[in-house]
């Protein structure tokens, strides 16, 4: 008797301590799925603002607008040896071809220059072992090297030079839009909007969303209205749209349909063209000639630099400019802008903190391989510390070294590019 009533009593024990155990595991349970349907209810109302961060993370990150960081032990920059030995380096066995880039894309090219470009090829193959080589920079492929590209090897090691690390960065971005954007993102194709917003937009049809603003309204009552400009962020991507996506989420990107349609519409240009002129007085600049887009100070460009130099988003609205003229039938007006802003800030040393967006962005927009390479040899030869230019490979540098040395000494030199005065094609 006294037994079973000891194994009742274990029975019942054991029976409440699971009971007991049972109660407080269905009660942490219940905690923790409602402290799981509030943490993902706090992620879906702050995705958005999240979304939105990192994409201006994204497009502000490595351009103009940042302080370039101080020189560390990690990111110090490479000794430069004499010229004669970067010579003996960089410039031996200059008729043998590198292997060039991994994107096949050929880039358009005035046919002017055909026969000019055939006949120097041999200056711009350049090894992918060069100090400077960037694998995203077409601007220094050839045709042979283009064929090869599929079976180049030897990539250099990661620079230490952080100037060219950040270039690296913009010569991505710069290169997937002047081979009209092959590494589109998925999420681009899925928001691609229907029909052609932009070109209604430019035709007077629609307004800008979310300022509620006709094309015909920027031109009229938006034009030298400084402050509007400055700090409303939303109408910049509505008067240059692109086949990417900008920070404001009602304007609709470009297709290609659009792009076509777009370029044969007289009306369309027309407006365009009054646009750039409202963002070229914004920045203290005029047109001088609509023809070959040649571009000069405007009477006020004191003021209006100064803004430039304080406001750097800017940079980023004028990378966005010179991307929509190349997309939108003004290819011929990229290259005298950007030679413009180079000549301001590396022979007039104005404009401090646009100087870096020109180097790695504004030249690299430029859609034309001939005058971006003359582009980036005027910003070469008009460069203060030329040991320190990371823009273009070291072999062409010590070619373009030879000859200023030649014929000017070690003096800055203008080299009066006429890049300005090309027609369209």
């Amino acid at each position: 008797m006294r037994t079973v009533s000891l194994l009742c009593y274990l029975i019942i024990s054991v029976g409440t301590t699971m009971a007991w155990c049972f109660h407080r595991a269905c009660s942490w349970l219940g905690w923790l799925k409602s402290r799981m349907v509030f943490i993902f209810r706090s992620v879906g109302n702050y995705a958005p603002v999240l979304g939105f961060a990192l994409l201006a993370i994204r497009f502000r990150g490595g351009r103009g607008g940042k302080d370039e960081p101080e020189t560390s032990a990690e990111n110090k920059p490479l000794e430069t040896s004499s010229p004669e030995k970067l010579q003996e380096v960089y410039c031996d066995d200059l008729p043998k071809a590198a292997a060039g880039s991994e994107v096949s894309h050929q880039e358009p090219e005035s046919k002017e220059h055909e026969d000019e470009e055939c006949n120097g090829e041999e200056e711009y193959r350049v090894k992918t072992t060069d100090e400077f080589y960037c694998d995203y920079d077409s601007t220094w492929e050839t045709e042979e090297s283009q064929e090869g590209s599929s079976k180049r090897i030897n990539r250099p090691a990661p620079s230490r030079h952080y100037k060219f690390n950040r270039f690296r960065d913009a010569a991505r971005d710069m290169q997937n839009y002047r081979h009209d954007y092959p590494n589109t993102v998925q999420s681009w194709r899925k928001s691609a909007p229907d029909g052609m917003p932009n070109l209604e937009f430019y035709l007077g049809r629609r307004t800008s969303s979310p300022d509620g603003a006709l094309i015909s309204d920027f031109h009229n009552q938006w034009y030298g209205q400084y402050d509007t400009l400055e700090f409303v962020h939303t109408y910049i991507q509505w008067l240059f749209p692109l086949e990417e996506p900008g920070l404001n989420y009602d304007a609709k990107t470009l297709t290609k349909a659009e792009v076509m349609e777009f370029r044969q519409n007289a009306i369309a240009k027309k407006n365009l063209l009054m646009s750039y002129k409202l963002m070229l007085d914004f920045y203290g600049i005029e047109m001088c000639d609509e023809e070959t887009g040649q571009v000069m100070r405007s009477a006020n460009w004191r003021d209006r630099f100064q803004n430039l130099n304080s406001h750097t988003h800017n940079n980023l609205r004028i990378t966005r400019i010179l991307k929509c003229l190349g997309t939108l039938g003004f290819p011929h007006y990229q290259a005298p802008l950007v030679h413009f802003f180079l000549e301001e800030t590396l022979i007039h040393e104005e404009l401090a903190r646009v100087k870096e967006s020109a180097l790695s962005y504004f030249m690299f927009a430029v859609r034309d391989k001939k005058q971006r390479r003359e582009l980036i040899k005027f910003a070469y030869l008009n460069y203060e510390h030329r040991d320190d230019f990371v823009w273009c490979p070291k072999k062409i540098q010590m070619k373009w070294s030879k000859l200023l040395k030649e014929k000017h000494g070690n003096k800055k030199v203008d080299m009066n590019l006429s890049i300005g005065n090309r027609k369209a094609e």
